[in-house]
């Protein structure tokens, strides 16, 4: 099973080198890669990411090796128990492979807007996001999904080119991305983990909504 545009990958690789931590590798995209239902767009990776390992030689696919967002993709339904147990145990290039396999037949695509890893949760500044925004569109039209959930003020605002805060967005409220002519459902939400724990809650009925 495909779970990766990997015509992607190079430019995704040069950034790297000009905005990540040398010792690490870039994270794609992964998931359902033709006409997914949802979307899930993070911000960047970390070296939290065993993926992001170079000695890796299996999928490098967002939130490799950690234990918290697994724990609301499953609780908004996106996931199984099977699959949600799985993400809590050690991980390996099989386990990976089929945590990744499950999200795409359940018709969901997984990414971050800036793919360079770093060492740690440092803030990136919008310069550096904006660096990737043609290639994450260029993403968003090979990808086609249906709905985009972009997660935090950052993502969402870089992504849509304008500012905007999350917290005016409950319900199923919505915005729009076009793209070469044809217009994407944007839906922003309160960034769940790290310094946004407090607001999992909220992100986590929202998105319930908007899945429905």
């Amino acid at each position: 099973m495909l779970l990766q545009k990997t015509e992607l990958h190079s430019e995704i690789d040069d950034l790297q080198r000009k905005h990540g931590a040398p010792e690490l590798s870039a994270i794609y995209g992964a998931g359902c890669i033709n006409n997914p239902e949802v979307m899930l767009m993070f911000m960047n990776p970390t070296g939290k990411n065993i993926s992001a390992d170079l000695k890796w030689n299996g999928l490098r696919a967002p939130w490799v090796g950690t234990k918290n967002i697994w724990s609301i993709l499953h609780e908004v339904g996106l996931i199984s128990k099977k699959i949600f147990q799985l993400t809590q145990q050690e991980w390996d290039e099989t386990s990976t492979r089929a945590v990744y396999e499950n999200i795409a037949r359940g018709k969901i695509y997984i990414t971050n807007l800036a793919k360079c890893t770093q060492i740690d949760a440092r803030h990136l500044s919008d310069s550096v996001f904006q660096v990737y925004v043609p290639n994450m569109k260029k993403e968003i039209a090979l990808i086609n999904p249906k709905r985009i959930i972009t997660f935090g003020n950052q993502v969402s605002s870089i992504l849509l080119g304008k500012p905007l805060s999350v917290s005016k967005y409950t319900g199923n409220e919505k915005e729009f991305c076009t793209i070469d002519g044809k217009s994407f459902d944007v839906y922003p939400v309160y960034y769940p983990i790290g310094q946004g724990r407090r607001n999992q809650p909220s992100a986590i009925n929202r998105i319930k909504m908007i899945l429905k």
